[in-house]
């Protein structure tokens, strides 16, 4: 099967607080986030490389630009919720380019523990307690 160069795959990824929506579409390898460029709005290198990952880890990096709109929750999460998108939308590429051979991406991605979603966010604040887990200092009088 032929695959479509101006076709668009799509992803959405979620992790704490934060949801981002990831739009694949053939080119250079530019990634925009919320209109800017990936380097200008993530203060981090290392965030940047957290997530490219899934792109280097399928030699997509110079296939694909990534347009992805991010909101909620800080740049750690913003990062993760991209990546995750980043993974559902090269998993819905390698589906639609060959559906015979449409574990290849999976197997590298789930080896990575790239395709499973994050699930931990901040717990909830108790009662009678500073934080979730943190209690009021002791004082003997």
């Amino acid at each position: 099967m032929a695959k479509k160069e101006n076709t668009s795959y799509y992803g959405t990824g979620k992790r704490k607080c934060s949801i981002a929506k990831v739009k694949l579409v053939a080119g250079s390898g530019k990634i925009t986030v919320n209109n800017q460029d990936v380097y200008e709005y993530f203060p981090f290198k290392t965030l940047v490389m957290d997530l490219v990952q899934p792109l280097e880890l399928t030699n997509m990096m110079e296939k694909f630009d990534i347009v992805a709109t991010v909101s909620g929750g800080g740049f750690s999460g913003q990062a993760g919720a991209i990546r995750l998108g980043i993974v559902k939308a090269l998993l819905e590429y390698d589906s639609a380019s060959d559906p015979n051979s449409a574990e290849s991406f999976r197997k590298i991605l789930k080896s990575s523990g790239l395709v499973t979603r994050d699930s931990r966010v901040k717990e909830r604040k108790k009662p009678g307690l500073k934080k979730a887990r943190r209690a009021p200092q002791f004082s003997k009088r």
